[in-house]
């Protein structure tokens, strides 16, 4: 990951591109610092999860930065933000629609046998395991917290008075 964004910067820069230079140098920027910080913390730096992560955040930023710019009436503020946003996204992986992450939400809740609020983390684990920067972790945790609402509580006590 980190070498397709170097050669993009290189690209970019060959050809002059101000503004996709810029963003690939943010890019850039924003995974040293947190490489350094996990340095700090005895850690080898970042895995290439967590520059998904890095990457699905920055993305997060600008759409909810262009949301309010468009709000404010400043539409050029809010285009440049879009432009950086389609930028960045073409680092991550294609992501799966609504639609689609309900489907696997719902199937996960059955894989795993959870039952309620108190497994939403070990859901959560589980996506995150298996769908690795194609999804929005954020949606995808409210979608499975109101899925885990509707779960009909299980009530263990009284299959162990049974036995």
């Amino acid at each position: 990951m980190r070498d397709k964004i170097s050669a993009a910067l290189k690209v970019a820069q060959d050809e002059e591109d101000k503004r996709r230079t810029a963003t690939l140098r943010l890019v850039q920027m924003a995974i040293k610092d947190r490489d350094a910080a996990a340095r700090e913390n005895g850690r080898d730096g970042v895995s290439e999860e967590d520059v998904l992560e890095i990457l699905q955040k920055m993305v997060r930023q600008r759409e909810k930065s262009a949301s309010e710019f468009e709000e404010a009436g400043q539409l050029e503020l809010a285009e440049q933000e879009r432009l950086e946003q389609n930028i960045i996204s073409e680092f991550l992986p294609v992501q799966i629609d609504d639609e689609e992450m309900r489907a696997i939400c719902e199937a996960t809740v059955k894989d795993i046998d959870a039952h309620g609020l108190r497994d939403i983390g070990r859901c959560m684990s589980t996506l995150k395991e298996r769908y690795p920067g194609k999804m929005d972790f954020v949606q995808a945790s409210c979608l499975m917290k109101d899925l885990l609402l509707s779960e009909p509580a299980v009530d263990h006590s009284a299959d162990a008075s049974k036995q």
